[in-house]
């Protein structure tokens, strides 16, 4: 059976961007029953899970005896089992797997600086100053992403993994209103959003939070 490390409780800001649940969406996309690892910061520091993920953080996916973090990295794995993730033609596999790569390392940079500032520092001086020039460079990504999905459903021919990282990247702006200027992107979003196989893990994802509230009102 897989089991994949989450987080008991995240502040609201967080729900919905923690990177377990990009994993949790590649699981339900390609079909896969997985069990929950719930973690506490105690649990997060704790021997045998450092052994797992040496930063002690979340996702961790256990899959019969084989142990992988990252996020990246863990949906790859489940891309490589799915033809809804990943076609089995290798050219246009490569292209889904590029864009994989794109959503992490030309994209999430922008936007993890853009909300850094807004979550975290936005009272600081040095954030105020820095804010123009992060959110200038962060519009001209989204606009070069726009052009490439201008007239067009998906990345490629259709959905892929490549897909699924983009759009977890990019939602992770729906605190501001950024993607309002570019219809293309905001578009795409909406579309990732939809699928059936979202919606379950968003729900799932969610549902862990709430029952965490549950139980601390409850003492």
């Amino acid at each position: 059976m897989r089991t994949l490390s989450v987080l008991k409780w995240v502040p609201p800001f967080a729900r919905g961007s923690v990177k377990e649940f990009r994993v949790r969406w590649a699981l339900e996309e390609a079909g896969l029953p997985y069990e929950e690892r719930v973690l506490t910061p105690a649990d997060q520091d704790a021997a045998d899970y450092r052994a797992l993920q040496p930063f002690g953080q979340v996702p961790v996916l256990e899959e019969d005896g084989f142990e992988l973090f990252e996020s990246g990295a863990i949906v790859l794995r489940i891309a490589e089992k799915s033809e809804v993730l990943l076609p089995r033609d290798e050219r246009t596999r490569a292209k889904a797997i590029q864009w994989m790569f794109a959503a992490q390392t030309s994209v999430q940079p922008s936007i993890d600086q853009v909300t850094a500032l807004d979550f975290f520092y936005p009272e600081e001086e040095w954030a105020k100053l820095r804010r123009p020039g992060a959110e200038d460079f962060l519009k001209r990504r989204l606009g070069q992403l726009a052009g490439r999905l201008e007239g067009r459903e998906w990345l490629e021919d259709r959905f892929t993994a490549g897909d699924l990282m983009m759009a977890t990247v990019l939602r992770d702006l729906r605190h501001r209103d950024f993607l309002s200027g570019f219809p293309a992107l905001a578009g795409y979003v909406k579309r990732c959003e939809a699928r059936p196989a979202f919606q379950r893990a968003l729900a799932d994802h969610m549902a862990l939070y709430a029952e965490a509230a549950k139980a601390e009102a409850a003492e």
